[in-house]
């Protein structure tokens, strides 16, 4: 079973699926916040309860962050190069746990590059590039070009999530372990196979309980927006500004509902579905990256004998089929002596969807592999989807990926569950469907109980947030855009469509996009909704 529960991640913009919330015991606090908490008869430390007010004392939302030079990205939050000089690294503390906000705190990993033009800077514009999981830290300076016009009046702000990369990351294997479950079958044929699947993820389970067990019950996306509020105050804004990808579309959903009256202006592009549970978001999960990988096929067709897939796009699906059954018997060797398994290949074809760029990479590790049986390319793409860097040391991105998924999700599935969804994931992607469907295990015996079926993103009285939807996005499906609109409420959600390729809008380099959302951010100026960008 993929230890990440139910999704397929690339990258910095990983994808997400988490489907948050909580199921509000919800009340307002002194400045127009509504705090929710686990409605349950048990008191769990994976739902904190709401406290009184803001709740936190002086010694928090007074504190003095200890801005410098930042070092190179750890190996837990993704390993890179040293940020220039113009990026400056901090540490905020925030309560382990909210219920307790004089108890113990934990560590949260920020970033910065302070505002550069001369006109009037309006505050800190703070991203969350998706996951869950991954690290803001290392991946706002690798992005920060595309965000060079905000940053004339902003501030670019990012950080590690509580359970990402320095912020009480989760750890659960050792980076030999992580290598070594490469070998287990994320697609089981048989009772053997599925054993032995449910065996590793019980392992991977009791890593997590061993060497992260305290934060466990902590790293929820309430929290983690919590963890905003309080950014926010100890940098000085009256408002947030921010800026959510992918996952972080639906944490700041989160955030607007918890703090209506203090969201000031916010993008949300690449939109998690807040009406979906685990299984929904799977089964769009597997829609999405077929419609992708179908828009990748006619692409590739175009260009004659140089696909590999060949000129019907209908064939190419089921070659790729017959290509990953080939390698699930027999995986192919690299020459780093590592083998390309049917489970990495997946993972390298779907890295490659997220941004319509990397097409070509496909077409050359499909070549390579296909015709030439060598999977060194499709492994690399693999790769950047677990966050292993060349050395063989692995980001923390898929242990807290499922750590916040377990946490947030009340839903817990049986492999009866699945076995009776196979055929209609099957038939939604014949190539992506069964790793989904069997992803919905990735939570079945977690240690800690989830807490929501469902996110709630109401924000009445909230200032405008711009909703993007992009029509060919693999991992967040377009219509995960209007079902957030109409969640946010009436007068909150503006929808703004892109008709393009790809994992988000913003950074597709589309000038009419760029233009709506720069003219947002930058003078206030809200588009009329249902604008669309070609």
């Amino acid at each position: 079973m993929p230890s990440s529960p139910r999704t397929i991640r690339t990258r910095a913009l990983v994808s997400m699926t988490a489907m948050v919330t909580l199921l509000a015991v919800a009340g307002c606090d002194d400045d127009g916040g509504n705090e929710q908490g686990k409605a349950s008869s048990e008191p769990s430390a994976s739902a904190p309860a709401a406290p009184s007010g803001s709740g936190l004392p002086g010694s928090l939302t007074g504190q003095k962050l200890n801005w410098s030079s930042c070092p190179a990205p750890t190996a837990m939050q993704g390993t890179g190069e040293k940020p220039g000089s113009e990026w400056e690294c901090a540490t905020l503390k925030a309560p382990l746990d909210y219920a307790k906000p004089r108890g113990e705190t934990i560590d949260l990993a920020m970033i910065r590059a302070k505002a550069t033009g001369s006109g009037e800077r309006i505050g800190s514009l703070v991203f969350n590039f998706g996951g869950p999981g991954g690290s803001g830290v290392s991946s706002l300076p690798g992005f920060a070009t595309a965000y060079d016009t905000l940053r004339s009046r902003y501030d670019l702000v990012s950080f590690d999530p509580r359970g990402v990369g320095e912020s009480a990351g989760v750890r659960c294997r050792s980076d030999k372990e992580i290598d070594a479950s490469d070998a287990v079958d994320s697609t089981p044929d048989d009772d053997a196979e599925v054993k032995t699947a449910m065996a590793d993820a019980k392992a991977f389970i009791k890593g997590c309980e061993k060497r992260s067990g305290k934060v466990l019950g902590h790293v929820d996306t309430v929290s983690a927006a919590r963890d905003m509020d309080l950014m926010r105050q100890v940098l000085g804004d009256d408002k947030l500004s921010y800026f959510g990808i992918s996952y972080g579309t639906e944490l700041g959903g989160v955030y607007a509902h918890l703090y209506p009256k203090r969201v000031g202006r916010a993008v949300l592009d690449a939109v998690v579905d807040p009406t979906e549970d685990p299984e929904q978001g799977s089964y769009g999960q597997a829609k999405g990256f077929q419609l992708a990988l179908d828009n990748y096929l006619a692409d590739c067709a175009k260009k004659g004998t140089a696909c590999p897939t060949g000129g019907d796009p209908a064939a190419g699906t089921d070659r790729i089929v017959a290509f990953l059954k080939k390698l699930d018997k027999k995986p192919l060797s690299t020459e780093s002596g590592r083998k390309l398994t049917q489970d990495g290949a997946l993972s390298g074809i779907a890295a490659a969807l997220y941004d319509k760029e990397s097409w070509k990479y496909l077409t050359l590790g499909l070549q390579e592999a296909m015709q030439l049986e060598e999977g060194n390319m499709l492994l690399a793409m693999a790769d950047s989807m677990s966050g292993r860097d060349e050395d063989g040391r692995y980001s923390n991105i898929n242990a807290a990926n499922a750590a916040i998924n377990c946490v947030d999700d009340r839903q817990r599935y049986t492999v009866t569950d699945v076995k009776a969804q196979l055929p209609r994931f099957r038939k939604a992607s014949p190539v992506f469907g069964e790793y989904l469907a069997w992803g919905m295990l990735g939570c079945t015996g977690w240690p800690v109980d989830g807490t929501t079926d469902t996110p709630d993103v109401s924000a009445e009285g909230s200032a405008p947030i711009l909703v993007v939807g992009n029509t060919g996005d693999p991992a967040t499906p377009y219509e995960g855009a209007r079902k957030m609109v109409r969640e946010l409420g009436k007068g909150v959600g503006v929808e703004v469509t892109y008709k393009g390729q790809g994992h988000g809008a913003y950074n597709s380099g589309n000038a009419c996009m760029t233009k709506t959302v720069n003219a947002y951010l930058l003078d206030g100026k809200v588009p009329a909704g249902g604008k669309t960008c070609r």
